[in-house]
């Protein structure tokens, strides 16, 4: 994935009335527009969660809305509001649907979240990882579908690993790791049956 810094120093609010064309990806760090330009490999497997997940949602009739186009505020440590776009959102549908004309944008926060890691791993690990923890995102997908990331998470041998990030009664992310025939454990999904692997092959 490639980012390019497009304007500076924004609040949330310009940012979301200033967003460019939708052709890109654009999230607000540090007050400063990124757009971001994904993989195919990338976008292929964050449209499958997608539509994976809107399947569940419709064979369990749950009150969830799906979407790759949803930008979220979050905070930093340094009280900087950021404005992200997750690859994928799960939020609640009577939510999203409770300001019909507002932008796709959310100051609260959604049921899920997830993130296809690319080259700059540790925005996924470290910086929206706690972001994401303080916002209060009940769960938290990071899909290492290349394995970059470092042997800290990932061990040795390095492997591909899908890890959801699940809070605490204390609002503290509990890492789980799915790999190869893993099925993954989703609690916003529990009745979900796929594998880490059936995602990677995409």
């Amino acid at each position: 994935m490639t980012t390019t810094k497009l304007k500076s120093k924004l609040t949330f609010e310009e940012f979301i009335t200033q967003l460019p064309d939708e052709e890109y990806r654009y999230e607000l760090i540090d007050g400063e527009i990124v757009r971001s330009l994904p993989t195919r490999q990338h976008e292929t497997i964050a449209e499958h969660i997608t539509d994976l997940f809107k399947e569940e949602v419709k064979r369990a009739s749950l009150n969830y809305w799906v979407s790759g186009r949803i930008v979220i505020k979050t905070i930093t440590e340094n009280s900087k509001e950021q404005g992200r776009h997750p690859d994928v959102t799960v939020v609640n549908k009577t939510l999203w649907e409770s300001y019909p004309t507002s932008y796709a944008a959310l100051t609260d926060p959604p049921q899920i979240a997830v993130e296809v890691v690319s080259t700059n791993w540790e925005d996924d690990y470290v910086d929206k990882f706690a972001e994401y923890q303080r916002f209060g995102i009940a769960e938290y997908w990071i899909v290492d579908y290349l394995a970059i990331a470092s042997r800290y998470y990932l061990g040795n041998p390095k492997e591909p690993t899908i890890f959801v990030c699940v809070l605490d009664d204390q609002g503290t992310y509990q890492m789980n790791a799915y790999r190869g025939d893993d099925e993954i454990i989703s609690p916003t999904f529990s009745e979900l049956k796929v594998t880490a692997k059936q995602i990677f092959c995409a």
